[in-house]
């Protein structure tokens, strides 16, 4: 990552901490070759069951984002992630814990032709654009940012 990746990765800590963030979570928006989007689905019986969301989990401690991100989305979906590209943005919400959370969310690029195995979820989408409008609010605004990033 070049000093801007890490200055921009420097002021998201800085104002998460600013903003008493007590839990920090990153997400993957991973597309394939066509532009479709991975989405994961959230099992009925878990917090947010129901859900379509990006792969993204909790920042242990001492990671960096990044390193969180490439954990993350290979326990997630059993993909490696190769590079960590723009950052689209971040939004709150409360945990099942109840802590104040914020999702800092990235582009990601993953090894061409490996299987999704997945370990939390239900199922997997590999999303057009039509069936993108599945996921919350949060995540459509992300995906919103991702678009026009890429035209």
């Amino acid at each position: 990552m070049s000093s801007l990746d890490t200055a921009l990765l420097d002021d998201l800590a800085s104002a998460a901490e600013r903003d008493d963030i007590t839990r920090t979570v990153v997400g993957a928006v991973i597309a394939d070759a066509d532009g479709k989007v991975l989405l994961l689905h959230r099992p009925a019986d878990d917090y947010l069951g129901g859900l379509w969301e990006l792969p993204s989990g909790g920042v242990d401690a001492g990671e960096t984002l990044v390193e969180a991100l490439r954990r993350e989305v290979t326990e997630e979906t059993g993909l490696t992630v190769t590079a960590v590209g723009g950052y689209l943005g971040h939004f709150g919400y409360r945990s099942s814990s109840g802590r104040k959370t914020r999702q800092h969310n990235f582009t990601a690029t993953v090894t061409p032709g490996e299987t999704v195995k997945l370990t939390e979820h239900d199922a997997h989408l590999w999303a057009d654009r039509t069936q993108q409008n599945r996921v919350s609010d949060a995540v459509q605004t992300v995906l919103n940012t991702w678009h026009h990033q890429a035209v």
